[in-house]
């Protein structure tokens, strides 16, 4: 795929936009002011994978809390600010790397460009954030409802209310929770501007319904080259966004590394718990830092043929399973021994 190629931002230690990779992000769902919290969790997002680290700064507590957690931590923080342009000054002051605004939710320009004015000093990038739910209502008059035009002409207009305060250093985020909405609205937004794109569906949802939205919203989006830095939004875990955000790129060829884990969706012919053993696998293999695919198969018959595209694989039977290696049979093992097996033989893939 051809990538949009946007301007390039740097955000503390990380640089997004131009060819830079696409960068994992998350956001903590601890009180902020709870610094131990905060940062035990940023620093297991980070072992995850999240790149960036997004924290919501509600009160003068949280924007304090900042300067603790930055020492304590390796990625990039974004304060999340909503209404008081005060809290985005002080995030700024406290250390965070990028402060997350709606210049319409901030109040008068004047309050506005007293942000963009820390901001420039501190050569602090913005990321300027419109979600559907609280687009203008002049807005929403104008195009009959909300829409993906509606959403894009609020960006844009906030995008322009910055830079004629003389700044550009800037990341935009339009986002909804209705993914074809969303599609069309980053497909507009791209034609419009060179600046960085942050690239989610919010209110994703719960884990399954919000995967299934992320991963055709984001998909369809990533996949026109579309987009710089990316959050799964789930009401959940948020590790479990990692783990999903890696997934679609993976899929999409935008990034390598990590073990990828196929495995068949059980028949009657399956005679091994295979549902248990396939999550034992996925669990086990997030420990291991290669770049191969692993299949898990529930029965000897079709299992050899069927892991063909994979690097390894295991097929289970009645007493004993098989391990695969590039489509052919290996070795056999007694059953109980076939995740113990597989282990050994990740442990050792750099010797393969």
């Amino acid at each position: 795929m051809e990538r949009h190629i946007t301007k390039e931002v740097q955000i503390g230690n990380r640089w997004i936009g131009g060819n830079h990779p696409i960068a994992i992000q998350s956001m903590t769902n601890t009180k902020t002011e709870d610094v131990a919290a905060t940062v035990a969790q940023i620093k297991q997002l980070t072992k995850a994978g999240c790149e960036i680290i997004r924290c919501a700064v509600p009160t003068q507590e949280a924007a304090a809390a900042l300067t603790e957690i930055k020492k304590q931590i390796t990625i990039p923080l974004v304060a999340d600010i909503h209404f008081d342009y005060r809290l985005a000054i002080a995030a700024m002051e406290h250390g965070a790397d990028k402060i997350r605004i709606n210049p319409g939710n901030i109040g008068s320009r004047e309050r506005v460009k007293a942000v963009v004015d820390v901001a420039k000093e501190r050569r602090i990038p913005i990321r300027v954030g419109v979600n559907s739910g609280s687009l203008e209502k002049g807005l929403v008059e104008k195009y009959h409802g909300v829409t993906a035009e509606g959403i894009v002409e609020s960006a844009m207009d906030k995008v322009k209310l910055i830079e004629d305060m003389g700044y550009d250093n800037l990341v935009i985020s339009i986002k909804s929770s209705d993914v074809m909405m969303c599609v069309k609205a980053h497909e507009l937004i791209a034609k419009q501007t060179d600046h960085p794109l942050h690239v989610g569906i919010t209110e994703a949802g719960t884990l399954i319904s919000g995967n299934i939205k992320s991963a055709i919203g984001l998909g369809l989006i990533l996949n026109q080259g579309i987009g710089d830095t990316i959050r799964v939004s789930l009401t959940g875990d948020p590790l479990e966004e990692i783990k999903s955000a890696k997934l679609i790129l993976r899929t999409l060829g935008l990034r390598k590394g990590g073990v990828e884990v196929v495995s068949c969706p059980t028949c009657g012919r399956t005679r091994i718990d295979l549902i248990g053993l396939a999550n034992q696998v996925e669990t086990m293999v997030s420990e291991f830092p290669l770049d191969i695919k692993v299949a898990v198969m529930g029965c000897v018959v079709n299992g050899p043929g069927e892991a063909k595209e994979a690097d390894i694989g295991i097929a289970g039977g009645v007493g004993e399973g098989l391990i695969i290696k590039h489509g052919e049979i290996y070795k056999k093992v007694p059953e109980a021994e076939l995740l113990p097996a597989l282990r050994y033989e990740l442990e050792h893939w750099s010797e393969d």
